[in-house]
C-alpha cells in the first residue's frame, strides 16, 4: 500500500483534487495539517509521498508560500531530511512549488534546505493567468515525468509563476545538471511568448527536480487533468489519456516498486 500525506495549511485548495488523483492510480492519500505533523500527532515517516498542492497557503502573505516554506524549514526540517534520506518522493504543485523553491528543497544541488537559488516571480503580465498551456517534457532525471510524452497540455492558475534564478550561473547549472524537467512550449513546439509562456519565466521553464529526480515542483496543475471531461474541449477532440495523470501514477508506482 502507498501512503501519500497531502500536506495543507490555511489557504491551500487544491488539496482535495490532489487526493482525488493519487486515489486514481492506487494511492491512498491523507490530507494533513501541517500542524499535525509538528505536534507529532502525525508522523511523516508514516508515508511514502509528499505532495504539497496549490492553493494561496497562509494568504500568500510576504510572498507566495513563504511562511509555509518557513515552517518546513524550521519546524519540519528533520522530518522532511529522514524523509528525503529514506529515498521518498516529493511533489509540489503551485503554490507547493513555490514552497520548495523558498526552503531551499529546490533545486538542492547539493543538499536539502539549502539557501534559496531561484524564485517564482509575480507575472510579466501583472495579472493573475489562468489558462491552458502546452509543456515540452525534458531529459531529465525526475521519477514524476518518465515515458511522458511532449507536448503536455495543463491548466496553469498563478499570479506569481515567473520562473527566475539568482544568477546567470544558477541557471546554467540547472540545464547542465538536467534539472529542468519541463519547459513552456506551443502546440507546434516553437519557442513560446505570452501567452504560451504564460508568466514569462527564464528559459520557458516550468517545472524542476533535485538532482535524484524524487523532488519535483511545478507551477501547472496536473491534478486538474486527470479526467477527460476536465479538458476544455473534451467533446470535441479525442482524448486518450488525460495527460495529468501520468505524473501521479509514474510516483505510486515508483514508490510501489522501492519503498
Amino acid at each position: 500500500m502507498v501512503k501519500a500525506c497531502v500536506l495543507f495549511a490555511a489557504g491551500t485548495n487544491c488539496d482535495q483534487e490532489s487526493a482525488y488523483a493519487l486515489e486514481l492510480v492506487g494511492a491512498v492519500p491523507e490530507v494533513v495539517h501541517v500542524n499535525r505533523l509538528r505536534s507529532g500527532e502525525q508522523k511523516l515517516e508514516d508515508y511514502q509521498i509528499l505532495l504539497i498542492p496549490g492553493g494561496f497557503s497562509y494568504g500568500d502573505y510576504i510572498a507566495s508560500g513563504r511562511v509555509l516554506a518557513t515552517e518546513l524549514k524550521h519546524f519540519l526540517r528533520d522530518q522532511i531530511e529522514q524523509f528525503i534520506a529514506d529515498g521518498k518522493l516529493v511533489l509540489g504543485i503551485c503554490n507547493g512549488f513555490q514552497v520548495l523553491v523558498k526552503c531551499g528543497l529546490l533545486p538542492a544541488f547539493e543538499r536539502p534546505f539549502e539557501p534559496q537559488a531561484v524564485t517564482l516571480d509575480t507575472n510579466d503580465s501583472g495579472r493573475y493567468e489562468d489558462r491552458w498551456v502546452y509543456l515540452r517534457v525534458e531529459d531529465s532525471p525526475a521519477i514524476f515525468t518518465r515515458n511522458i510524452t511532449s507536448p503536455m497540455y495543463l491548466p496553469v492558475a498563478h499570479a506569481e509563476g515567473k520562473f527566475l534564478a539568482r544568477s546567470a550561473g544558477i541557471l546554467a547549472r540547472l540545464g547542465d545538471a538536467r534539472q529542468v524537467c519541463l519547459r513552456y512550449t506551443t502546440l507546434t513546439g516553437d519557442p513560446p511568448a505570452f501567452p504560451d509562456n504564460p508568466n514569462g519565466s527564464e528559459d520557458d521553464i516550468a517545472g524542476i527536480c533535485d538532482p535524484s529526480g524524487r523532488i519535483f515542483g511545478l507551477m501547472p496543475h496536473p491534478e486538474r487533468f486527470v479526467r477527460r471531461e476536465q479538458h476544455p474541449r473534451w467533446h470535441r477532440e479525442r482524448i486518450d489519456e488525460p495527460h495529468g495523470i501520468a505524473i501521479f501514477r509514474n510516483a505510486v508506482e515508483y514508490a510501489r516498486k522501492n519503498l
